[in-house]
């Protein structure tokens, strides 16, 4: 308990509470550790050394918990000074079911945290775990039948994958959209992911709880476009239904309309509808009745609408009003660096939906990243897709399995891509290191201990490596 609460670690009644807790806790599990709040391990128990297979308890003192404990979420615990209970770690082969707690100073900032596995076992839970698993999956299955009858969206920003500067940029403005009653715009090729990204907008908007109502303008003919958009009165028509049927404006009132491939709706349709954005107003077609809307618009397109602005093909006023906050999506072949992280979503929805086990090897991504991508991530899926079907080696893609499908047209080769100076390693890892820094201290806002957490370093060897840039 001594090197558990040190004078330095004072924390008022929450170390009161704790102490007098500890004791008890301590008997009942079967191990129990502390950490500060870098990270590192204060004290643990002999039981849970014997857990661990530790004989050295001493010397694991001091050392990151991640070190001793791989799979520990205790740095999470500190970081976001909320407790997790009742989680079950694997270790070793081992299931344990741990309850992980923050403690505080005096003025509320986390000091560290501590650990108890109150099952080393998990067979006597096994009844509970199975009931658990099958109201998971009833719920699952619930919220599929809710979706097919509610419209909603499928996404949210997290299934938008990526972790490249260009990637992380698109996210970064998404969540500015999804915070703001504005117009966005989104441009991209084909296949690269915007109407995720619209759906994920919503899905994090103040509107999630009503309609997402989506529009594919270049599906629709011509001479159907305004009544898919404004609806049709009562025998507005020759053939027409004779009950009155709502447009897309009118099924997404309250909620969020997203018009794909907005730049090939024809002229005569743009002009009513910027009268739609402008007055929030439509009026079905056969009708003298204006119908009163409240939507979000989210517009997308793959073609360059300020050229067709230029040769008059879309109006001005129209783009000006769409075009408020405008969210470029860079093509695949502009990000390889995810390719690994949208392999391993792609492969994981595709094993899901298969229910079978799938990898690919770092050489059949190096593979992947030889090609161009004209289709981006739809591309890049139908690809995954038909090298696991021919895959010889079944639940493995090697770079063998990926060339057999690839496309032969569009390669990139060492000879196209721009050459290099080649300088010194030691250089090189020199201003890797600095930027990961300069971005973490960005990320951070210039506090050192949160740029130290995200770099996965103390502060003392920031404060050194800082040091030696300056």
């Amino acid at each position: 308990m001594k090197k558990l609460f040190n004078d330095k670690n004072k924390s008022g009644l929450t170390r009161d509470l704790i102490e007098a807790l500890f004791p008890m806790f301590e008997e009942a599990s079967a191990g129990a550790i502390a950490v500060d709040r870098e990270g590192c391990i204060t004290w643990i128990n002999h039981s849970y050394g014997r857990l661990l297979g530790l004989t050295d308890l001493e010397g694991a003192l001091g050392k990151p918990v991640r070190q001793v404990i791989p799979q520990s979420r205790m740095p999470e615990v500190v970081s976001s000074g909320k407790p997790l209970l009742l989680d079950i770690m694997e270790h070793d082969q081992q299931q344990l079911v741990v309850t992980r707690v923050p403690f505080f100073d005096e003025d509320g900032s986390v000091q560290g945290a501590v650990a108890f596995v109150l099952y080393d076992d998990l067979q006597p839970l096994t009844p509970l775990v199975s009931k658990y698993r099958r109201l998971h999956q009833d719920l699952a299955a619930a919220r599929k039948a809710l979706a097919k009858k509610v419209r909603g969206t499928r996404y949210s920003l997290g299934d938008f994958v990526g972790a490249s500067p260009a990637a992380l940029e698109v996210k970064r403005r998404a969540r500015l959209a999804a915070g703001r009653e504005m117009p966005v715009l989104l441009l991209g090729e084909t296949g690269t992911g915007k109407e995720v990204l619209a759906q994920a907008i919503h899905t994090v908007s103040a509107r999630a709880d009503k309609p997402f109502v989506g529009v594919n303008v270049a599906a629709i003919p011509d001479n159907l476009l305004e009544a898919e958009f404004f609806g049709v009165a009562p025998g507005a028509y020759t053939g027409a239904d004779r009950r009155n049927r709502d447009g897309k404006f009118q099924l997404a009132n309250g909620g969020t309309l997203f018009l794909d491939e907005v730049g090939d709706m024809p002229l005569p349709l743009q002009a009513k509808l910027l009268r739609a954005l402008q007055e929030g107003e439509v009026e079905p077609l056969g009708s003298n009745k204006v119908d009163q809307v409240d939507v979000r618009v989210i517009a997308a397109t793959s073609r360059n609408l300020e050229a067709m602005i230029e040769d008059g093909s879309f109006r001005s006023d129209l783009y000006y009003r769409l075009n408020v906050l405008e969210i470029p999506i860079p093509p695949l072949r502009e990000r390889l660096a995810d390719l690994g992280v949208l392999c391993e979503a792609i492969l994981g929805d595709i094993c899901e939906s298969l229910g079978m086990q799938v990898e690919i090897t770092d050489a059949g991504v190096a593979a992947l990243g030889s090609y161009d991508w004209p289709g981006n991530i739809r591309e890049l899926r139908n690809v995954l897709e038909r090298a696991l079907t021919m895959s010889e080696e079944g639940g493995l893609l090697d770079a063998d399995a990926v060339f057999k499908v690839l496309p032969k047209g569009r390669r990139r080769t060492a000879s196209s891509l721009t050459p290099q100076p080649i300088r010194p390693l030691a250089r090189t890892l020199a201003d890797a290191e600095a930027q990961a820094i300069e971005e973490a201290l960005v990320a951070s806002r210039g506090n050192r201990t949160r740029a130290a957490k995200l770099l996965g370093i103390s502060r003392s060897v920031l404060y050194e490596k800082l040091a030696k840039m300056s």
